[in-house]
């Protein structure tokens, strides 16, 4: 690991801050950068994260994908944790702190709001950053592939169904738009770019695809940083205008991320699953889908709702939570290098 990776850290948070910084001072420019999305999803932001999806990409080898199959824990653990357990987890957590530990400081109304949009966080399973996540901890590319593939396919039919359930409403429209271009932006055009690349590459020589991918990996890290910057750019002023309801928000969301990968991670050892899958198994456990979320409490709401800024605060908790427990994974893969997956 380099000095740059091995103080990725440190750089996102420089990039917290100047994120925040350029945010207050540059307003317009950021709010000119927001309204460039379609769907939902914001193209600048799609754009930077395809930066870091496309190295993982190019290691994909679907010789090894067939071979899955025989090592079914991963897969399960992840299905079993963001279909049955992290939704409802997560609707627990909003009910708490928001009807009864932050009941005297935040009204009816509001708390039931931001106990919704915590509801479509928790419903609403990753697609891009846990790609990110999972070659920040040295994961397998082609079992993290699967994995968010079934998800996204466990996605078009559980979402609407749970979320409606948890919500007590009766009818849920999913915002197919965002839900089908954020798979093609994040999952199919960097994986057909990926598999291209690959091809190219393994005509020239038999280290060349290693070769480029470890060329393009301060490319990724950038992306990652510039991701950061954007995203408090984009939402510095609400940070400043409400900075008590955002940590209330926030607090239920870290203790759900943190709570879900220890889940994850008993259920790892468990199952005895080796390093490469057990840490990518736990993170995609634990990360969020957030343009969905967000695009969903837009719809239900309205987009200065409490639900809506509650979607928001997930995205802003997400990297920097995700990114300690990467380094908890990546500090602790002693006790999983040695072990065989089931």
């Amino acid at each position: 690991m380099g000095t740059f990776e091995r103080y990725l850290t440190v750089w996102v948070a420089l990039g917290i801050i100047a994120g925040v910084g350029l945010g207050l001072v540059m307003p317009g420019v950021f709010q000119a950068l927001a309204a460039l999305e379609w769907a939902h999803v914001n193209i600048v932001v799609a754009v930077f994260i395809w930066i870091m999806i496309y190295p993982m990409m190019i290691q994909i080898d679907w010789s090894a994908v067939r071979g899955i199959g025989r090592r079914p824990g991963g897969l399960l653990l992840t299905v079993v944790l963001n279909w049955l357990v992290k939704p409802f987890t997560m609707a627990l957590l909003g009910v708490v702190f928001f009807q009864h530990v932050f009941a005297d400081w935040v009204d009816p109304q509001s708390a039931s709001q931001y106990i919704a949009g915590m509801i479509l966080l928790g419903v609403a399973p990753c697609t891009a950053m846990v790609f990110v996540w999972s070659q920040l901890v040295k994961g397998d590319a082609n079992y993290t592939l699967v994995q968010v593939s079934v998800n996204d396919l466990i996605m078009v039919v559980a979402f609407a169904p749970i979320a409606a359930f948890l919500l007590g409403v009766t009818d849920i429209a999913v915002p197919w738009q965002t839900l089908v271009l954020s798979t093609v932006l994040y999952v199919v055009l960097p994986l057909a770019a990926g598999m291209g690349t690959r091809v190219l590459l393994r005509r020239r020589s038999v280290t060349a695809v290693d070769e480029f991918v470890a060329r393009l990996k301060p490319w990724s890290i950038i992306g990652l940083i510039a991701t950061v910057v954007l995203l408090f750019g984009l939402q510095a002023l609400t940070l400043v205008a409400q900075p008590l309801v955002i940590a209330m928000i926030a607090v239920p969301l870290v203790l759900q991320s943190y709570g879900i990968f220890a889940a994850g991670w008993l259920g790892a050892r468990l199952l005895k699953l080796e390093h490469a899958i057990a840490g990518p198994a736990c993170l995609i456990g634990t990360s969020n889908f957030f343009e969905l979320a967000v695009a969903v409490a837009i719809s239900l709401f309205g987009l200065d709702s409490g639900a809506a800024l509650a979607t928001v605060v997930g995205v802003l908790v997400e990297v920097p939570v995700m990114l300690s427990l990467v380094w908890f994974v990546n500090r602790n893969r002693g006790w999983t290098e040695a072990r065989q997956g089931p």
